[in-house]
């Protein structure tokens, strides 16, 4: 997919939230196509290449899943089969959506290489993971990269790495972001999308792990050119990541609230719209007599005013009015001329 600077990227983050079953998936794919995503989102992965045995699970995953697993029992009932990728692909491209997912582990890394995506997916997990980002350069192509739980030199770092591996910096896109699920609007922090800026990459945006559409809709505004947020078909089933996503119905609304800040946003040129030009004169005001004047008499603030309509001599000329002979009677409210 091409970029075009007035179309925000959105990106809808399946993840794990399929639950391990291919048939949702393709589900979730319908679905966010629908909402009007650009492209759909999942996580690839071997859970034995992904944790160790006994790596606990986050807060927030063991708040939304209970029980005592751990991470890499939870991780072995959510992953897909590597044969399924391909088939989602093609599901996404017989629906007409992008399809994108995130490797987590270097075998991975290389599968998604042999189906080819538009974009590789850095998520913020891996970004001081050298060995990962170094294959990933070596594949070149573009990246977006999320920055959650990393400061601007972590990501400096990581930058370095893809550009000394082969990827242009231009080709780097960065997603400021929050790895809490859901990240409190305290800690949000999209002003942060500036320090990415400055780096001098490709697009800058917003990956969202907030409750609700405002505050990705709020980085649409100040300047992202791509949003990523979690979609569930479920917010109450069961796993890790539903309660901090978008359902169908929310996710199209934000995608609509999206696509009406695109236009909002405009250009900086600061001028009269087509949409307004008819209410000038209705709502601007001409220098009128405030009583009648006679053909002769001196122009003063006695007896003369503004009002609307605009359509006659601006209030801005009042110096250059006053002081001066009427060049005829003039009625009450009747517009002066020079």
């Amino acid at each position: 997919m091409k970029h075009n600077d007035n179309h925000t990227i959105i990106i809808a983050e399946a993840g794990v939230n399929h639950g391990g079953d291919f048939d949702t998936a393709c589900r979730m794919i319908h679905e966010v196509a629908k909402a009007g995503a650009d492209y759909v989102k999942f996580q690839t992965f071997r859970a034995g290449n992904l944790v160790s045995r006994d790596a606990a699970r986050a807060g927030y995953q063991q708040r939304n899943c209970g029980g005592s697993e751990t991470q890499l029992e939870m991780l072995r009932r959510l992953e897909l089969d590597f044969a399924d990728f391909e088939r989602l692909k093609s599901e996404c491209c017989e629906t007409g959506i992008g399809f994108l997912s995130s490797p987590f582990d270097l075998e991975s890394i290389e599968l998604l290489a042999s189906i080819g995506m538009d974009y590789w997916k850095i998520p913020s997990g891996e970004i001081t993971n050298l060995p990962y980002l170094e294959l990933i350069a070596s594949k070149g192509g573009r990246v977006i990269m999320s920055t959650g739980m990393s400061g601007i030199s972590e990501v400096q770092a990581a930058v370095r790495v893809l550009e000394d591996g082969g990827i242009r910096r231009c080709d780097i896109s960065l997603l400021h972001c929050n790895t809490q699920y859901p990240t409190p609007p305290a800690d949000v922090n999209l002003r942060a999308m500036e320090s990415l800026r400055e780096l001098g990459c490709g697009m800058t945006g917003f990956s969202d792990h907030t409750v609700g559409t405002a505050i990705p809709i709020a980085a649409v505004a100040l300047g992202a050119g791509i949003i990523e947020k979690h979609f569930t078909l479920d917010k109450n089933a069961p796993g890790p990541d539903h309660r901090a996503s978008a359902d169908p119905r929310e996710f199209a609304e934000m995608v609509r609230g999206i696509r009406m800040t695109e236009q909002a946003l405009g250009s900086p040129v600061k001028h009269v719209t087509d949409s307004e030009r008819d209410n000038v004169a209705v709502a601007r005001k001409s220098i009128v007599a405030s009583r009648p004047i006679a053909k002769g008499e001196m122009l003063t603030p006695d007896n003369i005013t503004t009002k609307r309509p605009g359509n006659g001599l601006s209030p801005m000329l009042w110096h250059q009015v006053t002081g001066t002979r009427a060049v005829k009677d003039f009625l009450t409210d009747e517009p002066i001329i020079l």
